[in-house]
């Protein structure tokens, strides 16, 4: 059985909470990813992803200017690197989200994204 370990990506794409929606787009289309975690040092305070961006961009005019803090999604679920591909997927699905930050007793280690869990073999779009 597969574990996230297996599929993830190590380390962390992250921003601060004063970052603008539009250096966080920046950051991540950069790095070519679909999320950012949201950290002031070590701590993670919030999970800011491109469906962020489409929200701000559709109720503000001016979002790009505004702190992701504004619009992330505050204490993001997380899972650890044991975690089987497919409880990550059940998690995912009954969560409604596509990216889940992995942490390692108390540090994050890195993000796995549910085509990260499709690439293991697993059927996102598929009946459970």
């Amino acid at each position: 059985m597969a574990t996230i370990r297996d599929v993830m990506h190590e380390g962390i794409i992250s921003v601060e909470p004063s970052s603008t929606v539009a250096e966080a787009a920046t950051v991540m289309g950069g790095k070519h990813v679909g999320s950012a975690l949201v950290m002031e040092g070590d701590a993670v305070l919030g999970i800011f992803t491109e469906r962020d961006i489409v929200r701000a961009l559709s109720q503000d005019f001016d979002a790009p200017g505004h702190q992701v803090s504004h619009w992330m999604t505050a204490d993001p679920t997380m899972v650890g690197p044991d975690m089987s591909v497919e409880d990550a997927l059940g998690l995912m699905r009954a969560g409604g989200f596509r990216h889940l930050p992995v942490r390692d007793g108390d540090r994050v280690v890195g993000m796995v994204s549910i085509r990260d869990l499709a690439g293991a073999g697993s059927d996102p779009g598929g009946a459970s």
